[in-house]
């Protein structure tokens, strides 16, 4: 077994699926904004404000690569992780990346609701947040799309989500046992 990244706009349930997810399989589940929170001993409003997004895709990626390094893994990334430096590559070669792909109306319903601070979107409404998501899923889904998976979070239990995980594993080891022959 190897690494499962987590992957999706902000509000799409990686969070969630990855504490499942770990739970079920019995391996260790990482949160990289989490991750990066405690190692940088900040919160991630505190580091965009003092670094800037530039800033902070560059803590976020060093972090990311660390984690590639980790066995047995769930690592739930940030929304925008996957889009900067060469971090979907990164995540493709080292793990398998799951799209959590939920409608604009449920991640609107979901962040309007959200308790965590998120600082791309602090202080919009429904009337700002829907054409702000629209955008920045139009920019981001071309490094979603290169998941190795693609979930919908609204539709799939986590048990179905654990088997197509599992077939990935099965065709992994058999790839990479036909390199090694």
């Amino acid at each position: 077994m190897n690494r499962i990244y987590l992957i999706g706009f902000m509000g799409s349930g990686k969070s969630r699926m990855g504490r499942e997810l770990s739970k079920k399989m019995n391996i260790q589940n990482i949160d990289l904004d989490k991750f990066i929170e405690s190692s940088m001993f900040m919160t991630i409003p505190e580091i965009f404000a003092k670094y800037g997004e530039e800033g902070f895709r560059k803590i976020e990626h060093e972090k990311l690569m660390e984690l590639s390094a980790f066995e047995n893994v769930i690592i739930s990334t940030g929304g925008g992780a996957p889009c900067f430096y060469n971090n979907m590559e990164v995540m493709n070669q080292t793990g398998i990346t799951l799209f959590l792909n939920p409608t604009i109306e449920m991640l609107v319903y979901r962040l309007l609701r959200s308790k965590n601070k998120r600082p791309l979107i602090e202080g919009m409404g429904k009337e700002e947040l829907t054409p702000f998501i629209q955008e920045k899923l139009k920019d981001r889904l071309p490094f979603y799309e290169q998941a190795t998976l693609v979930i919908d979070p609204n539709e799939v239990k986590t048990k179905k989500v654990i088997k197509k995980i599992e077939k990935q594993i099965t065709k992994r080891k058999k790839k990479q046992a036909k390199k090694k022959s």
